[in-house]
């Protein structure tokens, strides 16, 4: 069993959607569970509405979950298991105030050390424990720190080792009752049944804490782990929510394909057979130890020219409704412009530029006035030789103020794809398109 585990705090990260991409993939490779769970219990941070914009950015991308879950609902659950773990002797109650932890922090700095609980708490009597409750003091629960060395060995990072220093006596469960991440999703990989977790490398800490929270609660079956090395901005510093690239959304309302954006994000780090390829494609091939240990460097040109290439690809019908058509030939001549554009949004801009009123009033505003006026009266041909005949015939124009004013009258640019390419493709048109503004 595989999962995809996002907080609803804020819009979804190109690292978010490469994990759940790989998790996806995987979990299709080998016929196994694919699980969605919004850890939503910290409750502070959550943004309403985000949990459904998570799952429907997924769809856009085709992954779509065998089971959706909210960690909030566990909440049962897990205060249950960390009871389970006091009265069996692996975790205790802690009374330490902010201050308190504060001071200690602060001493721990001002002696160049790490910070570590100092223990002050962990062998409270049980006569002090019943007074805690009846007091009704706060505390909060902590489990023991490990008493050896917890080792695992990562698809991609090799093997892992963190002492029981390193893993400390950390929270459980907060004062309010609520979860720590990490007991959180320990305890719901436990029970949902996941066996293989692929997640970002900022996780690579939390993973021998929830190792020995399910060694604690007496888990004995094996999770492997692959974690995913961190993506770099352009300058070469880890991708912040400053970076409008990282964020999904804006991918998606910048024009870019998410078939594109999950072949360049599946060619991050990557040893791949062919540089452009699709979701069913990359599930026959896909090797979790092909992905490289180093960071990789996200690059929008490359992203573009991806995007470029998945639109070549679209069937020309399919294409134009993208532009409000269900024409085939409208298709076929956004594709004319792929050289020149490499998102949707630049293609868009082209096809409107072609089908809005031109402005008659410039430098060959009256060369176009006149060509638009015969223009209704022209032979229906495809032919754009026939075309440009008729239409040196009635105007009189020719060379530069025949050709000038028409590629203008026909595209709205001075520059483009040669006018025998376009004009096949919107003759259909034309009357539409080679009109003056009034």
């Amino acid at each position: 069993m595989l999962r995809f585990a996002p907080s609803p705090t804020g819009d979804m990260h190109i690292g978010n959607l490469r994990v759940a991409l790989m998790n996806y993939i995987v979990a299709k490779q080998k016929n196994d569970g694919f699980i969605l769970r919004i850890e939503d219990t910290d409750k502070e941070r959550n943004i309403e509405g985000k949990e459904k914009e998570i799952e429907e950015i997924l769809k856009k991308f085709a992954i779509v979950a065998d089971q959706t879950f909210y960690q909030s609902e566990g909440l049962g659950r897990h205060q249950k298991f960390a009871v389970d773990l006091v009265e069996k002797g692996q975790a205790f109650i802690c009374t330490c105030t902010p201050d308190e932890l504060e001071a200690d922090r602060e001493k721990a700095k001002s002696q160049k050390r790490a910070y570590r609980y100092s223990g002050k708490c962990l062998s409270m009597s049980k006569e002090e424990i019943e007074r805690v409750k009846k007091d009704n003091i706060p505390f909060v629960i902590r489990i023991k720190k490990s008493k050896s060395d917890i080792s695992f060995t990562d698809k991609i990072k090799g093997e892992i080792t963190m002492s029981p220093d390193d893993i400390d006596s950390f929270v459980i469960l907060r004062a309010d009752g609520t979860p720590t991440y990490n007991f959180a999703c320990a305890c719901d990989d436990m029970t949902m049944g996941v066996d293989f977790v692929i997640r970002g490398e900022d996780h690579l800490s939390n993973t021998p804490k929830q190792i020995h929270i399910r060694k604690s609660l007496g888990y004995e079956s094996d999770i492997k782990y692959a974690h995913l090395p961190i993506i770099l901005n352009e300058d070469g510093k880890k991708m912040s929510k400053r970076d409008d690239a990282s964020s999904v959304k804006w991918l998606l309302e910048q024009g870019f394909l998410p078939d594109a954006i999950i072949n360049y994000l599946l060619l991050l780090g990557n040893k791949t057979p062919t540089e452009v390829f699709n979701l069913p494609e990359a599930i026959e091939w896909f090797d979790i130890k092909n992905i490289s240990k180093s960071p990789a460097k996200f690059d929008l040109n490359m992203l573009r020219h991806l995007n470029r290439e998945h639109l070549a690809r679209i069937d020309d019908k399919e294409l134009s409704k993208i532009f409000g058509f269900a024409d085939s030939e409208i298709g076929k001549l956004a594709k004319l412009y792929l050289e020149e554009a490499s998102i949707i949004n630049e293609l868009d801009s082209k096809i409107k530029a072609i089908f809005s009123p031109k402005d008659c009033s410039g430098e060959w505003g009256e060369e176009m006035k006149i060509i638009a006026d015969v223009i209704p009266n022209a032979p229906i041909t495809k032919d754009f030789n026939e075309f440009k005949s008729y239409i040196m015939k009635e105007t009189g124009l020719k060379g530069k103020k025949l050709f000038k004013p028409l590629r203008i009258l026909m595209s709205g640019a001075e520059h483009g794809p040669e006018l025998s390419d376009l004009y096949p493709l919107i003759s259909s048109y034309i009357t539409e398109v080679a009109k003056c503004q009034h």
